[in-house]
């Protein structure tokens, strides 16, 4: 049995877009009510689990995580796809970010869809879903995305934030005060935040390390300030677009050192808690006979299905368009325990000194917080 990516009614692909439609005064799957201004903090690698475990340490934000302000991330716990499936309220199957390293068919390659991004590679057309913020243009919302400076010109910035106008703050502070002005300006806003610190600190140490952990006050520090500044038509929601579990180097799994699961695999993409194996052979049958050999070998620590069982148990949404079936892995390697899988062949070694990962399906990864903040708590 395969588990569902979305266990819950709502995630994020219902938060950005409801809170426009707050803006509107229509009614919305969030069931919030009509204001003026809203602002969407995301902070990248906050799951639920890890505010619930540093709530000492986060104390105006955790009192309000429950498990009605819980919600799914959606599949994979991956930021490109999940922030793609925020800002355009579709799911992978219908946007086109089916993960952090996928095929890009036309040109036979891999592409990273955080920052590999080239004229071959077009933000516009890859990811195919209008965003809310255009959405919120046409409806004459203003819409504003705040951001690293360096995050402003990218070619995931163009696939996902189009059509905001983007604020740049280097520090977390810096962009904090870039919100509180925008709050003060005259007009409905619809304003996204996002927050990359935590995630950053996450793959450095460790969610559970003490730098994560100070990461975590400092932030919860912003956004008491923040909410205090809110007027009576202004609302906040706090959300993630994944959470993070902490594997050690002695849990890396060098997946190639058995040779039979990597014969006939072309490409491997995905990242190491989600592997997308790619075939030189893209037949079903070719797909079926290498997971067998996964579920074999991986099947106790490891969920694992092909493309066609993925799309099935609807990991990627409820459909998945024809334009996207192949950017998606011919087999898919989910972990479920706390491990992670490497290439040793990989002569950079990519990623082994990471610590926080993500990208799998575990409730540590896809459960995080939905917090409602000032006019719409």
């Amino acid at each position: 049995m395969l588990p569902a990516a979305f266990t819950t009614q709502l995630s994020l692909a219902a938060v950005l877009s409801s809170s426009m439609d707050a803006v509107l005064g229509v009614q919305n799957p969030l069931g919030l009510r009509r204001v003026e201004r809203m602002i969407v903090v995301v902070v990248d690698g906050l799951g639920a689990n890890s505010l619930r475990a540093r709530s000492g340490h986060a104390r105006f934000l955790a009192p309000f995580l429950t498990k009605a302000s819980t919600i799914d991330s959606g599949f994979p716990t991956t930021t490109a796809a999940a922030l793609a499936t925020l800002c355009t309220g579709t799911t992978p199957g219908t946007h086109g970010l089916v993960g952090y390293r996928v095929l890009d068919a036309a040109s036979d390659r891999m592409v990273n869809q955080l920052n590999g991004w080239d004229d071959r590679l077009d933000p516009a057309t890859w990811q195919r879903s209008e965003t809310v913020f255009e959405r919120a243009t046409m409806a004459g919302v203003r819409s504003y995305a705040i951001g690293q400076p360096r995050y402003r010109d990218s070619g995931f910035t163009h696939a996902v934030l189009r059509g905001a106008e983007y604020v740049p703050g280097k520090q977390v502070a810096d962009r904090f005060a870039a919100a509180r002005d925008i709050l003060r300006r005259p007009g409905p806003s619809l304003t996204y935040l996002y927050v990359s610190e935590l995630d950053t600190v996450a793959h450095a140490s460790g969610w559970e390390s003490p730098a994560w952990t100070a990461e975590l006050e400092a932030l919860d520090g912003q956004l008491a300030t923040l909410s205090a500044s809110l007027g009576r038509n202004d609302g906040i929601l706090v959300t993630a677009d994944h959470g993070v579990i902490d594997v050690p180097q002695s849990s890396h799994v060098l997946f190639d050192t058995v040779p039979k699961l990597v014969a006939g695999v072309e490409f491997v993409g995905g990242e190491p808690r989600c592997l997308q194996l790619y075939l030189t052979d893209r037949s079903p049958a070719a797909a079926d006979r290498l997971a067998a050999t996964w579920q074999d070998v991986e099947g106790e620590r490891s969920w694992v299905a092909t493309r066609e069982q993925a799309v099935e148990a609807g990991w990627f949404g409820d459909a998945v368009d024809e334009v996207v079936l192949p950017r998606i892995g011919d087999v898919l390697v989910a972990a479920r325990r706390r491990i992670a899988y490497y290439d040793s062949r990989d002569p950079l070694q990519s990623g082994r000194n990471m610590v926080g990962q993500h990208g799998s399906l575990t409730p540590e990864e896809t459960r995080v917080p939905l917090i409602r903040l000032g006019a719409i708590a």
